[in-house]
């Protein structure tokens, strides 16, 4: 599985050949870093490690009187490494929202009815997170419990009801979406 940076520069990657100059220009005008903080030179360390595993290659172009820059291309082996784990992105839950917002950003790598089936395995689980909660909400009133942990429970359970909606709305709007 690729960690989080690496999905998001295959991602951007695999949606058009970029240098690592565009990249950054790219993760700014998508405000990733309110959200996911990827330092510039861990955008540059990325790419030389995902080039040396095969998932991108390089290749240098000179634009007329311009430094020579290296635009990276997405192999088929990091096409498939991406799909893998934008699929594990989705449909593994944590707390930590940030592999799921990821995955989001790229879900058009899946087929249309690939998207909805991997989206609702997520709500599916999702939907058994939710139930799990509020059984334990329903043990935790019947016993002495300090109110600092029943309110940290409950702000699980409306995390886990926040991402509910959320996924609902995202296999509407694919659904709905003629063109994918």
């Amino acid at each position: 599985m690729l960690s989080k940076t690496a999905t998001m520069l295959l991602g951007l990657i695999n949606s058009e050949p970029l240098n690592a100059y565009e990249i950054i220009k790219k993760l700014q005008f998508m405000n990733v870093k309110s959200w996911y903080e990827i330092a510039d030179s861990t955008v540059y360390a990325t790419i030389k490690t995902l080039e040396k595993k095969a998932y991108i290659v390089g290749k240098v172009q000179k634009d007329g009187n311009m430094p020579d820059k290296t635009v990276y291309s997405i192999t088929e082996t990091g096409f498939t490494e991406l799909k893998k784990t934008l699929k594990l992105f989705i449909e593994q839950f944590e707390y930590d929202f940030v592999p799921f917002m990821i995955a989001a950003f790229f879900i058009k790598v899946f087929d249309k009815d690939s998207a909805v089936d991997i989206l609702s395995r997520r709500l599916d689980y999702l939907m058994k997170v939710d139930t799990g909660i509020s059984e334990q909400m329903k043990t935790l009133e019947t016993q002495k419990i300090p109110a600092d942990v029943k309110c940290n429970v409950n702000h699980n359970k409306l995390l886990v009801k926040a991402e509910i909606a959320a996924i609902q709305e995202h296999i509407e709007v694919i659904s709905s979406v003629e063109e994918w």
